[in-house]
């Protein structure tokens, strides 16, 4: 299903182009002197560790094994890119915040290469910020959408494993986070709810970026 109003028929046919193509893992990088610098269309995905980023990045794409997945916290160590055959577009999978098992050299290391990425990134078109809809925005994902908004970078926030709590609780969580975005300045209103397990959402994140390609 899909909030089609949200949405262009255009949009929608050309996010479903968007999966029909194979897509392939470029590099990963740890630094930035790393980074493509090829000048194409840029959308990051972040959020806690163990938000369900890379499954999410496999759902929406239809290939169960691009990304990474992992039940252990801090496995994705890099930016991982990801792009589709013939169009200029990378996806990137971002090393999850918050988390507390890895060792703290490690989470120092990522947290700098996030923050250095996210503020300074000009092919960067919109980050979304990945947000369990069990338990709804916390404190490492404020902390992140207040330097999104002092950077001036736009975001949208994700809600993930929409599958495992009720309609009306996920609606309930949608509707908080909404009102919390309202004091973001570089918020996008709108948010999305998702199910990687059940493919739920997957259409209107599609052509959410295939509307970011077109702009």
């Amino acid at each position: 299903m899909t909030d089609a109003a949200l949405f262009t028929p255009e949009d929608l046919e050309a996010g479903e182009r968007l999966v029909l193509r194979p897509w392939q893992f470029v590099k990963g990088v740890v630094a930035l002197d790393g980074l493509p610098d090829d000048g194409w269309t840029e959308v990051a995905f972040a959020g806690r560790s163990n938000v369900g980023k890379s499954s999410l990045i496999n759902a929406m794409v239809r290939h169960g094994g691009l990304a990474r997945t992992s039940n252990t916290p801090g496995r994705t160590q890099e930016l991982n890119f990801f792009k589709p055959y013939e169009d200029k577009l990378y996806l990137v999978d971002m090393p999850g915040y918050g988390f507390a098992k890895a060792p703290k050299d490690k989470v120092e290391t990522w947290t700098a290469l996030i923050r250095a990425y996210l503020a300074g990134r000009p092919t960067l078109r919109r980050v979304f910020v990945l947000v369990d809809s069990r338990h709804g925005i916390k404190p490492p994902d404020r902390d992140i959408m207040k330097m999104l908004d002092t950077t001036a970078v736009p975001y949208q926030i994700v809600l993930t494993k929409g599958d495992k709590i009720t309609v009306p609780e996920l609606a309930a969580v949608k509707a908080k986070t909404e009102t919390e975005l309202s004091s973001h300045p570089a918020a996008f209103p709108i948010v999305l709810t998702t199910s990687s397990e059940k493919g739920s959402g997957m259409e209107d994140l599609r052509a959410t970026i295939a509307a970011l390609l077109r702009a």
